[in-house]
């Protein structure tokens, strides 16, 4: 599959089931909690998710900033399409991106798009693994 093909994909699927799951690494170990992930199409392939700036996330991110994300498993049946983004993370303060992924949901977390303690993670794909695609063996491209 071609680059241009799995991001459209990729992209499909991070849009049609947004919550994920973010694994990153605490202590040496797996840590994982579920997120909302966005994908801008302006922004090349780059995954968001909003979050609080003092967190053990973000934490564990400035020491480590490897991390795998599973998005699109639904739970409807064992056949379900989903992702495994495998990348690094960094944490971004940028005020545009922050606009760009601004949700009025967040307003339960946070004052604005301005607030000080609202930061995007931004993890950067290195790695796409295709599970349950369409009954075929699972494909892996290396971006």
């Amino acid at each position: 599959m071609s680059n241009e093909k799995v991001m459209k994909k990729a992209k499909e699927i991070i849009k049609n089931h947004p919550i994920g799951v973010l694994a990153t690494v605490e202590s040496n170990a797996p840590h994982i909690r579920y997120m909302a992930f966005y994908c801008e199409d302006s922004e090349g392939f780059t995954l968001y998710s909003a979050t609080k700036k003092n967190t053990e996330k973000v934490e564990e991110i400035e020491e480590n900033g490897h991390t795998s994300i599973l998005l699109g498993y639904t739970g409807k049946g064992l056949n379900d399409e989903y992702i495994e983004v495998k990348g690094q993370c960094r944490i971004s303060e940028d005020e545009e991106i922050k606009k760009k992924i601004w949700q009025d949901s967040f307003s339960r977390w946070f004052e604005g798009p301005e607030d000080p303690n609202y930061v995007i993670l931004a993890i950067t794909p290195q790695t796409i693994r295709f599970l349950n695609n369409d009954h075929q063996q699972t494909e892996e491209v290396t971006l």
